[in-house]
């Protein structure tokens, strides 16, 4: 080969080594979340008891459009079982449809029973979210504030059961466990609820065993005011309004608590467009916060080791773009394998796929385990969950360069339909333009698996077959979604998709 061909290949194998190195090293920390468990499993409980007299909550209910759950939201808010002169719910309400005088009876009969409830609806939705759960701030009388998305359903007990944790001073925030009402709805519900459960039940558990920073997951936790206002309130400059205030209160001092026994049933989007504008916006915001605050916390008296697993928590999503990337290089790596070039990083990829993968592996069937789940079940679904993971990263990747590149965006929030049929409940995204090149990516795995068969690169043939199946799932659901959705008279696409 000539010099310039030489240097070609030479960067296209270094560049294929270093994704495979940078993938080794995301997935081997998931290994190093469920080490740090197992290893601070004995550390000392705190024996917690009711307070003799018990403070003044604020429950905020952020809401935008949720006219099939909002009903069950308020009502479930206003049977929880704490003292009514100490309770204070707020309908935070930024919605343009039919849910706003939903909500507004919904609030009208929690008043007629004598609870304190108000409905406080905003025509602008200037600062989303964030800017709604600012906006009650100003007038709750809460020392204390529990927030709840549209979808969630607390138990009556909820209060009595976290309040408690904040008998010590020090202590900013407690957030609850997701559990999910849907779960069995569907495949894609189902490997949600295991993505989700290692997220709560490793992730969660291992950072606050380790004295590490963890964060508010914006909905069934309950804040100390106090440490609300320290961090500088609620921002709205990222998408993730409840990981950046987590990092702003912790690096302030505030203490944070999880509790794995203490469970808040939620919803589970049901469609592949739903989930993935949710991951969108998890991993944009994610990246915001990154860019916004990691020169800080690297900056801060914080631990070494804090500082540490601040930047693997905050960067997690640039695991995505190796993937993409991966996707971009493999079938380059296979030709040139054909052709006797670049075999000796086979020596590679064997690791690779021993301690990145199966240390990924190791990581979702622990948080099943930990949850009393059968052990053939979640090995089971291993193969489904990978190939979700490889169908998601490019949706993913876009949305974690936009993070990075600065500019907000819009707060799209995530469908919540109850029992009601998504095509049929008017709250769907559009198509857009991902779907199609995830379908092209799914067809030029068709041809990459003819090649590897056809020349025998076997090697070739388990990545392959992940990103095969991924970006046809992925893609394939969209168009069905897409075509199930049509109607004589067109419903209205989701505001903001």
């Amino acid at each position: 080969m000539s010099l310039p061909a030489d240097l070609l290949v030479n960067a296209l194998l270094a560049a294929y080594a270093c994704v495979l190195v940078v993938l080794a090293v995301f997935g081997l920390h998931r290994l190093y979340l469920v080490l740090l468990l197992v290893l601070r499993r004995r550390c000392t409980k705190t024996v917690v008891v009711s307070p003799t007299e018990w403070p003044t909550v604020t429950v905020q209910l952020p809401i935008f459009n949720e006219l099939y759950v909002v009903e069950q939201l308020i009502d479930a808010v206003g049977a929880l079982d704490y003292p009514a002169d100490r309770l204070e719910i707020q309908v935070l309400d930024d919605s343009t449809d039919r849910t706003a005088a939903a909500a507004a009876t919904a609030v009208a009969r929690l008043r007629a029973r004598g609870i304190d409830a108000v409905h406080m609806h905003r025509k602008r939705r200037d600062g989303f979210k964030a800017g709604a759960l600012r906006r009650g701030l100003r007038s709750a009388r809460g020392e204390f504030v529990a927030v709840f998305d549209a979808d969630f359903a607390p138990a009556p007990d909820f209060l009595r059961r976290v309040i408690p944790h904040f008998q010590s001073e020090g202590v900013g925030m407690v957030q609850a466990r997701w559990s999910h009402r849907n779960r069995e709805a569907n495949l894609l519900t189902r490997l949600q609820a295991v993505l989700l459960d290692a997220h709560f039940t490793i992730e969660h558990t291992a950072r606050q065993r380790a004295g590490r920073f963890f964060n508010f997951n914006g909905t069934a936790g309950v804040w100390r005011r106090q440490a609300i206002d320290d961090a500088g309130g609620w921002h709205h400059d990222t998408l993730t309004e409840d990981l950046d205030l987590s990092y702003r209160a912790q690096l302030a001092g505030w203490q944070f608590i999880y509790l794995d026994d203490v469970q808040a049933p939620a919803e589970l989007p049901l469609t592949i467009s739903a989930f993935k504008a949710q991951q969108r916006r998890w991993t944009r915001g994610a990246a915001q916060t990154a860019r916004k605050l990691l020169p800080r916390i690297w900056r801060s008296a914080s631990p070494i080791a804090v500082k540490i697993e601040a930047s693997f928590h905050l960067l997690s999503n640039l695991a995505y773009g190796m993937m993409v990337g991966l996707a971009i290089l493999v079938s380059p790596v296979l030709a040139l394998r054909a052709r006797g070039i670049g075999g000796a990083l086979i020596w590679l990829e064997i690791p690779v796929l021993i301690f990145g993968t199966g240390s990924v592996c190791l990581y979702f069937v622990a948080g099943q385990r930990r949850l009393g789940r059968p052990l053939i079940g979640a090995v089971a679904q291993l193969p489904l969950l990978m190939a979700l993971g490889a169908g998601l990263a490019l949706n993913n990747t876009i949305a974690t360069v936009r993070g990075f590149a600065g500019a907000t965006g819009e707060f799209v929030r995530t469908p919540k339909t109850s029992q009601v049929p998504a095509a049929m409940s008017g709250y769907r995204a559009g198509l857009g333009w991902v779907p199609w090149l995830e379908a092209t990516l799914a067809l030029y795995f068709v041809g990459v698996l003819v090649v590897v068969v056809q020349r025998g690169l076997w090697s070739g043939l388990p990545v392959t077959l992940l990103f095969l199946a991924g970006y046809s799932y992925i893609a394939g659901q969209a168009f069905r979604e897409k075509l199930g959705s049509w109607r004589k008279e067109p419903v209205p696409a989701l505001e903001g998709s």
